[in-house]
């Protein structure tokens, strides 16, 4: 094999993967991310995923150490 051949069955094998990644993920689109339980118990994990409040003036943004 030459490198133009390896390097033609390289990007071949690329295009390939990216397109089955594409047709997945399309196909996915229909169902919901998360169910209300899954969110639940997210939230519950890593937070609320409201915004944080505004930091107060003077207060800074650096640890104390």
């Amino acid at each position: 094999m030459n490198r133009a051949t390896i390097i033609a069955l390289v990007v071949l094998v690329a295009v390939l993967s990216s397109a089955a990644i594409a047709i997945v993920k399309f196909r996915e689109n229909g169902r919901p991310a998360l169910t209300d339980e899954q969110r639940a118990t997210r939230e519950k994990f890593f937070g609320s995923g409201k915004e944080l409040p505004p930091i107060k003036e003077g207060q800074e943004m650096r640890p104390r150490w």
